[in-house]
């Protein structure tokens, strides 16, 4: 049995996400877990950048695909 696991993420579901994400998504993509994904956007360490939107945070798809080192098109 195989115990590696595989990244369901590939570029072209990231950019099929659409502009913008949820900070757990984009967590998932980056390999952060949903608690530590939100306590870094609270603390302002998230490693994309992330947009206010009333209480809630989302997460610009190409930032992400930037951070990744991925052209964005």
């Amino acid at each position: 049995m195989n115990s590696t696991i595989e990244n369901p993420w590939t570029v072209e579901a990231v950019r099929a996400l659409g502009l913008t994400t949820d900070v757990e998504t984009a967590g998932a993509i980056l390999g952060i877990g949903r608690s530590k994904a939100y306590a870094l956007a609270k603390r302002g360490q998230f490693p994309a950048r992330l947009l206010r939107v009333g209480r809630s945070y989302v997460v610009p798809v190409p930032g992400i695909l930037e951070l990744l080192g991925v052209p964005v098109v």
